[in-house]
């Protein structure tokens, strides 16, 4: 192997990242491009137009140059992913361009201003529920079954079903019945994409992060990526936060691996992964936030978050 094949080890894979706004999302194509891919960042926010989530300040442009930026190539493409039509021609263009795909990642939810915390099942408005589903559950569905077609075309491609929780953590209630379903939802349709996969040659796995310190939950304790520990004295459980670098890490991680099959059908976070791989988050730590809540929050062990860091 030479040493640019070790320093871009994607050098000439071809990502779609669906979901590549902010977040998770757009920590993954960054890594993927830091990798060398060449990635295709979708999403509805683009710097001519809002999506409903109202956040004018990412945009997949944005994420796009930061992928190039990283030493990949990136290319945005604005799609709503629970438009078919719109789907099948950004599947169409990456044929036509490429010929290939050779990794998805299925980010898509912003259905958070969505939640309502605290309320049963028949409190919640029923459009507002059925709208969560749509932007957690059926634009993944809309999306893999689009693009899989191309992705098995050449084996080894990889399908990465974002979500929030794994699947120990997730045997628990994720608060609201329509939140529940859009975050286990994923989960098992990794598995299910898995069984269907292996025999092509190809992978699918869920993967969540742990305590995300997205820009949006920046924004709500008031904090920066620079003193975000500002924000524990508010909301102790936020010392094991984890920056959205260390996610993308952990999918650029799986991509580069050739023997990623042995993870088909499972349940990953950030933090498993980054005991897997070796890589740390963006400050040189490897938090384990699922461990943490199971352990700690949720378990009674008396322990720190520093403890899982």
């Amino acid at each position: 192997m030479t040493n640019q094949n070790q320093e871009k080890p994607l050098a000439g894979r071809v990502a779609l990242v669906a979901g590549a706004t902010r977040g998770a999302g757009r920590a993954i194509a960054v890594q993927l491009g830091t990798a060398g891919a060449t990635v295709y960042a979708t999403g509805r926010t683009t710097r001519t137009g809002v999506s409903e989530v109202g956040r004018a300040t990412e945009t997949i442009e944005e994420t796009a140059e930061l992928v190039t930026a990283a030493g990949g190539q990136g290319i945005a493409v604005p799609t709503d992913h629970l438009q078919v039509e719109q789907v099948r021609e950004l599947i169409a263009r990456i044929d036509q361009e490429h010929g290939r795909l050779d990794i998805l990642v299925n980010s898509l939810w912003g259905g958070d201003h969505l939640i309502p915390w605290g309320r049963k099942m028949w409190e919640t408005d029923l459009d507002q529920g059925m709208r969560m589903l749509e932007l957690g559950v059926r634009s993944h569905i809309i999306t893999s079954s689009c693009a899989l077609p191309l992705l098995i075309r050449n084996p080894g491609g990889l399908v990465v079903e974002m979500t929030d929780g794994t699947t120990e953590y997730n045997e628990r209630f994720r608060e609201n019945f329509y939140f529940d379903l859009a975050k286990n939802a994923p989960l098992r349709m990794a598995f299910a994409l898995g069984e269907d996969l292996k025999e092509v040659g190809g992978t699918a796995v869920a993967m969540s992060p742990g305590y995300l310190r997205s820009e949006i939950m920046l924004d709500i304790y008031g904090v920066r990526e620079e003193n975000w520990r500002d924000a524990v004295e508010k909301e102790p459980h936020f010392a094991i936060a984890e920056s959205p670098v260390y996610v993308g890490r952990a999918v650029a991680a799986l991509a580069a691996d050739p023997g990623r099959a042995r993870w088909n059908g499972r349940s990953l976070s950030s933090g498993q992964m980054a005991k897997a791989y070796g890589f740390t988050d963006a400050d040189g730590s490897q938090p384990d936030g699922w461990a943490y809540f199971i352990d700690v929050v949720h378990g009674g062990k008396e322990a720190t978050a520093d403890d899982y860091r």
